[in-house]
């Protein structure tokens, strides 16, 4: 069998529908490939999203059930359980349902004409002298090729097709593997707090977190760089001086592992191809962040896909547009990030106990409180120069660093 449509996607998790929302939206023929039999399924993060990202993007407010939580308060937790607490006036990020959340854009994507096929895995690409020309999926136990002008690669951090047209997917270095788990019974938790633990001895190379939802169940989880996941997150939940005591008589009812890129965006064009999201390495290389990172490259994607198609030029050339105009909104966020947590990474325990009491006496909360914008934290630096706290807390950073 085969089939027609301007611009393929394959993947259709949030970055690959909104991909095709804003492509349906211009009146441009389009169509998602989903491996698995429902949006959404399996869950892959927990979904804590900022929600100036979302407002950004046309995604604020979220429909009911799609949001589990908002927070306006984040507790900063080092090895030894000193604490560093932020304060904002409203609340500034929100937890989602990642299945519902990712059922929402994909159904926003159908109204707008998408056209979305489930169980539909692609099997590989269908190419011309260098040239991508469609994809053949097995839809039903059939082959369906489809033939397109332009292909978008969302199927996240399999690489797979990234490798088959030669481009480089981030070094194996550059990944942490994560495990995220929904838990019960969580104790002497604030319900408008997200925690954040930091520290080698419990998440070597990341970080762990704990995200209150409601009637004493949390998403809790962590990213290592070594070292076992789930071993790391009991040891967290049962050895913590701080965790423990919230966590140590909970029950898991669900836990999911996925690995994150920390490398930055990998060059993400081609012939007649573009990739988003994670297939992209759109990922903040300080938090693993990549729902709004993903998100904001989908939009651009399909705004240099649909000119592409006005045009009738497909080339590498052309769609390079995609990776200058990404780059130009979050390039230098991204490099800042980068040093950010090479820093992070090479601070010991202890010095991470002695920068979280410099912040908490010099009251640095204050500055940071007057925050709003969270996801472009290269732009946050900049406004630090401004607030004398924040420069003194900069400022010992550095000195932890090379003291």
């Amino acid at each position: 069998m085969e089939n027609f449509s301007d611009v393929i996607i394959v993947g259709g998790g949030p970055s690959g529908s909104f991909c095709a929302l804003n492509i349906a939206k211009k009146n441009v023929d389009v169509i998602i490939f989903e491996e698995h039999s429902e949006i959404g399924v399996p869950c892959h993060c927990p979904g804590h999203l900022s929600i100036n990202g979302l407002k950004a993007l046309g995604l604020h407010p979220l429909p009911k059930g799609v949001v589990e939580n908002t927070f306006c308060r984040a507790k900063v937790y080092s090895p030894r359980g000193r604490e560093f607490s932020i304060e904002f006036p409203s609340s500034v990020t929100c937890v989602v349902n990642r299945t519902s959340f990712d059922k929402y854009i994909a159904r926003l994507a159908e109204k707008a004409g998408t056209n979305i096929f489930l169980k539909s895995k692609v099997q590989r690409l269908i190419t011309e002298k260098g040239d991508i020309k469609g994809v053949e999926a097995e839809v039903d136990g059939k082959i369906l090729k489809t033939f397109g002008k332009i292909v978008v690669d969302a199927e996240g951090t399999s690489y797979k097709i990234l490798r088959h047209i030669g481009l480089s997917p981030p070094a194996r270095n550059c990944f942490i593997n994560c495990v995220n788990a929904e838990v019960e019974n969580v104790k002497d938790v604030e319900p408008d707090t997200v925690e954040v633990y930091i520290g080698n001895a419990y998440a070597p190379g990341f970080y762990a977190w704990l995200i209150p939802l409601k009637g004493g169940i949390a998403k809790v989880g962590l990213g290592v760089k070594r070292g076992n996941p789930r071993k790391l997150l009991q040891k967290l939940m049962h050895k913590h001086p701080v965790a423990s005591k919230k966590l140590r008589n909970t029950k898991i009812m669900r836990e999911i592992f996925h690995s994150i890129p920390l490398s930055g965006p990998v060059k993400a064009y081609s012939n007649g191809f573009l990739a988003v999201g994670d297939a992209a390495a759109q990922v903040k290389p300080t938090t693993g962040g990549g729902i709004i990172f993903g998100l904001n490259g989908a939009r651009i994607a399909a705004d240099v896909a649909v000119e592409a198609i006005k045009r009738g030029d497909y080339s590498s050339k052309f769609l390079s547009k995609y990776q200058r105009c990404f780059m130009k909104l979050l390039g230098f966020d991204v490099k800042v990030m980068k040093m950010a947590r090479k820093l992070l990474d090479m601070l010991p325990d202890e010095k991470m106990d002695r920068i979280i009491d410099f912040c908490r006496k010099t009251q640095v909360n204050l500055d940071i409180s007057d925050l709003r914008e969270i996801d472009f934290q290269g732009r946050i630096l900049l406004n630090m120069w401004r607030k004398p706290r924040m420069l003194a807390t900069f400022a010992y950073f550095l000195l932890s660093y090379f003291v």
